[in-house]
């Protein structure tokens, strides 16, 4: 039963939020053929907690700039594996997870005294890891290594990325899928927003090899890739 509410719970969301599909409600508002107040509750949600991420990253993250009217994908991703894991939560499950793309929202662990350990990829050479995070929440990364120039600079309104890749944890994956977001487009300035905020910490690789991570980022083993991780 669980299984079947965080699937359906999926299923749902991509059947608001799909871009892809026309008659979607969030392709309907990004038409203009309906307005929030017309559309369900869940994008009236979602796009209040994009406000919020806007006013944390500096603009930086902003689904008001996208091509073709607004699009949330940004952040509904991992807002949607987010709500998947509150059905799989029971005092019956030890640990569980919701992989979302690579974007993972996590509960507990595979004992009652140990976290998952998550590894984040080299973004110079994708077959390898950077390093292994032990993950008490979620974890999301963004970069281009993937699929391309695919990440909307909303200053310029065209494809950017000032890092080769940004991991972001913290308690929820929503927000720490648009944080990485904005941080891949922003570039290592982008650190100085991240660390004030409570629970959220971050990693990040510029194009030329280098890396720098906020100060509690929970790296327990670092991997064979040469990179050098450093404090801010």
């Amino acid at each position: 039963m669980c299984l079947a509410r965080a699937r359906a719970i999926l299923h749902r969301a991509d059947g608001v939020f799909s871009t892809w599909k026309p008659n979607s409600p969030i392709s309907r508002l990004r038409r203009g053929d309906i307005t929030c107040e017309m559309a369900p509750q869940a994008v009236t949600d979602v796009l209040k907690s994009c406000r919020t991420a806007r006013e944390i990253s500096g603009g930086w993250f902003d689904p008001w700039a996208m091509p073709g009217g607004v699009d949330p994908t940004g952040y509904v991703k991992g807002w949607a594996a987010q709500k998947a894991l509150a059905a799989l939560v029971s005092s019956e499950i030890s640990g569980a997870m919701v992989n979302a793309a690579g974007d993972i929202a996590s509960h507990g662990g595979p004992t009652s005294t140990e976290h998952f350990r998550i590894g984040v990829v080299d973004p110079l050479s994708p077959s390898r890891l950077a390093c292994v995070v032990e993950l008490a929440g979620a974890i999301a990364t963004s970069g281009t290594y993937e699929r391309g120039a695919h990440l909307i600079d909303p200053r310029s309104k065209r494809p950017g990325a000032r890092l080769a890749s940004a991991s972001v944890t913290g308690p929820d994956l929503g927000l720490a899928d648009a944080l990485a977001t904005a941080l891949v487009v922003a570039g290592e300035s982008g650190l100085e927003w991240v660390e004030p905020l409570e629970g959220y910490e971050a990693l990040v690789f510029g194009f030329d090899g280098s890396s720098r991570r906020t100060d509690a980022f929970p790296i327990v083993l670092q991997g064979p890739t040469g990179f050098k991780l450093k404090t801010r």
